[in-house]
């Protein structure tokens, strides 16, 4: 209810009226049963710009310390990423990759939408960095289709590091769902899963036009989301 409720009365109104969403392809968003939004990832707005604009609710995860913080500053980012639906989770552990893909893998056997950055962390400098296989397994284990979702601006609205967002139209591609059900029988496989990531970010790559990087970007900083 909390989620609705700012997105349709509280905040969604304003911040559609102040950076006026450009968006192609919505209507290859399938609307009902689980569907994966794979999402290239270039600012902290992200997780505000993809579920604003999708008519179904998106749920991603987030690390457990934005739920935690003290004092108004930790209060609005709770709240803010309780009202966007937003799931935390320990990142601290080992284990902590799996606890993600577990939680969003609950989400699609609800018949739900689930939000995932394949590249694992924002990008340092506006590429797209090479894929982790995460998503390939969440689409192997729930046979949900995979759309591409391609934030074009939004690290020119708000860079890494900074907190005031510049008001600009955001822009966002949205490619057709991909089918992975031919590989249903070869979950585990590493090289099939591979194969389903590189597809995954080909395609966020020809939709978005950013240079691909076949690294992963945690390899070059430390993770930031």
């Amino acid at each position: 209810m909390f989620y609705w409720l700012l997105k349709l009365v509280v905040l969604g109104p304003l911040l559609k009226l102040v950076f006026r969403p450009r968006v192609e392809g919505l209507r290859n968003v399938p609307r009902s049963g689980p569907v994966i939004l794979a999402c290239n990832h270039l600012s902290f707005s992200d997780s505000i710009f993809t579920p604003l604009i999708m008519k179904r609710k998106v749920t991603f995860v987030a690390k457990a310390e934005y739920f935690t913080g003290k004092g108004i500053k930790g209060w609005f980012s709770r709240m803010f990423f309780t009202g966007a639906g937003t799931i935390p989770v320990d990142r601290s552990g080992g284990e902590a990759a799996q606890a993600a893909l577990n939680t969003l893998l609950r989400v699609l056997r609800e018949g739900n939408v689930a939000g995932i950055y394949p590249e694992g962390t924002r990008s340092p400098d506006g590429r797209l960095y090479r894929g982790k296989t995460g998503v390939a397994r969440l689409a192997l284990e729930s046979g949900a289709p995979v759309v591409p979702v391609a934030l074009l601006n939004t690290d020119e609205i708000q860079p890494t590091g900074t907190l005031v967002p510049t008001v600009k139209r955001v822009r966002i591609r949205i490619g057709a769902p991909l089918d992975f059900s031919r590989y249903a029988d070869q979950r585990g496989d590493r090289f099939v899963e591979r194969a389903i990531t590189d597809e995954i970010m080909y395609e966020l790559m020809t939709l978005s036009g950013r240079e691909y990087v076949d690294v992963y970007a945690s390899t070059l900083k430390a993770p930031t989301a």
